[in-house]
């Protein structure tokens, strides 16, 4: 199966039930179970909050957007998030201790154990942020 669906969104953390909406729409689409398809719209949720509280940290009110971009194409699927907020510095992304129980801090450890591979391109020129989260279907 092939197909690529795209939306744009307002960098606020109102938009994040959108995200939810739009990724789980995409999904319907595509023959995936449950569980794979409620952990996808975790990952993406989390991806989209930290650009939110980590890209446009500080910043109160901004009409800034983000793209996300889902595709799949021969079992590859491939989420496309592209923002404008403050340049991710690859070093300085880590989760907490998952000891450590309290709320927040795990998102990118929940990203990393849901896909394959989370990659930072820097090849955009419209967008400032360019994160690719890949998952293998065939192995679903």
């Amino acid at each position: 199966m092939n197909l690529t669906e795209s939306k744009v969104f307002l960098v606020n953390s109102g938009s994040l039930k959108d995200v939810r909406i739009f990724s789980r729409d995409v999904f319907e689409k595509i023959n995936l179970n449950n569980e794979l398809k409620e952990e996808l719209v975790l990952a993406i949720a989390e991806a989209a909050q930290n650009i939110v509280k980590h890209a446009y940290a500080g910043v109160e009110d901004t009409n800034d957007k983000m793209q996300i971009k889902i595709s799949v194409n021969n079992e590859k699927l491939e989420i496309g998030f592209f923002d404008k907020g403050k340049p991710v510095e690859e070093n300085n992304i880590q989760h907490r201790n998952i000891d450590d129980v309290k709320p927040g801090g795990l998102g990118t450890f929940f990203i990393k154990q849901i896909m394959d591979e989370v990659v930072f391109k820097k090849d955009q020129k419209k967008w400032v942020n360019h994160l690719v989260l890949t998952k293998n279907l065939s192995n679903n």
